[in-house]
């Protein structure tokens, strides 16, 4: 099982030493190789997404990443940006599933921006289609507009659009993963204004048809958005677009506590996977050794499950993680009072004493 590690910048090359110092921890045969994206690879080769990264990404089993990006890079021309390495290596690997569990665990649902009863259980697990939607629709650019309201002004647009197949493929990866869970899918579209999603909620109603099984409810975006902060337990998979899953994910995130406590996978039609954390690179406390490795490991967990079919290797990791949280120990993202802060190395090899089944000291 050959792995791609792809560290990246800020935090990146942190929690990704401490996921590999969990991995190193199980009994597996696990092959590593490292190699720069995104700003690192920007000032190592000229571009963020180097052949060389490129190349390892598709020979391997899956891929962990850190994360990239840092506000120095902000100026250079888009393309060659940081984050273009996430979004090419999701289209030239054909990831167009992205998984983005949000999982409040008992031990943090203090930490939660929301009241405690509303929290308390919390599993939701929003479907994101990756590879379509306004991100990647052409045309787009800047022009001099010659109608509208402003004409003869510049202005610049983007294309949201989608076919049937990519609305196809992630509905079947949405009903088949609800059959796993609690058998309850919501669509998230905006289908009273766009006619893409229109188009949207009609194929997925199509595809539903295959899973009498499951139930299937529509929801608008911002009534959706509103929902969870409202009752979030109603949620059990969310299956939404490209632009709408980024952003409830993210406010999904800060339901469970931190943004660092969320891993993400994104999938091929074969479940080869890229796994990261749903944090960014954070450049603002970099060195620092402050960051919260959680994720990383968390995101490690879910590609030993899903590309790996090492399921109760994944077990073993988020026992362990939920044995830390119990012992107390918290990074800066998570602490309150009554539990110990502790550093973004410490947390790792917290979370190596679980998996050896050492003891950890108790704040």
């Amino acid at each position: 099982m050959k792995i791609a590690l792809l560290p990246g910048d800020g935090i990146g090359p942190e929690i990704m030493a401490e996921a590999v110092k969990v991995l190193d921890a199980l009994d597996l045969k696990l092959e590593t190789e490292t190699a720069p994206v995104g700003g690192a690879a920007y000032e190592a080769q000229g571009h963020p997404l180097p052949e060389s990264t490129l190349k390892l990404a598709k020979q391997a089993d899956a891929i962990l990443f850190g994360a990239v990006g840092d506000w120095k890079y902000d100026k250079l021309e888009r393309a060659l940006r940081p984050e273009q390495a996430i979004l090419g290596l999701r289209k030239h690997l054909g990831l167009f599933a992205n998984f983005r569990p949000a999982i409040c665990y008992p031990q943090l649902t203090a930490a939660s921006s929301l009241k405690p009863e509303l929290v308390a259980g919390l599993d939701i697990l929003i479907i994101r289609e990756l590879t379509g939607d306004i991100y990647f629709g052409q045309p787009r650019g800047r022009r001099v507009a010659v109608d509208g309201h402003f004409p003869g002004t510049e202005e610049a647009f983007d294309t949201m659009r989608y076919s049937k197949p990519e609305i196809e493929r992630i509905a079947h990866v949405a009903f088949q993963t609800a059959r796993k869970r609690n058998k309850r899918v919501t669509s998230v579209d905006k289908a009273n204004v766009l006619e893409t999603f229109q188009f949207w909620k009609d194929v997925v109603t199509e595809v539903h048809a295959q899973y009498p099984d499951v139930e299937l409810d529509h929801m608008y975006v911002d009534n959706a958005a509103m929902q969870l902060v409202k009752a979030p337990k109603k949620f059990d998979v969310v299956v939404t677009g490209n632009m709408f899953g980024d952003i409830l994910s993210d406010a999904a995130a800060m339901l469970t506590g931190s943004i660092g406590m969320l891993p993400s996978a994104s999938l091929d039609s074969n479940n080869k996977g890229l796994y990261e954390p749903s944090h960014g690179s954070a450049p603002d406390i970099a060195g620092q050794g402050t960051a919260n490795p959680l994720a990383t490991i968390l995101s490690a967990a879910m590609m030993l499950r899903y590309s790996l079919q090492q399921p109760q290797a994944a077990d073993r990791i988020e026992s362990a993680v939920q044995q830390v949280l119990g012992s107390g120990l918290r990074t800066p993202d998570i602490w309150s009072e009554g539990t110990r802060k502790v550093g973004t190395r410490e947390m790792g090899d917290a979370v190596v004493a679980a998996l050896t089944t050492k003891t950890i000291t108790k704040s």
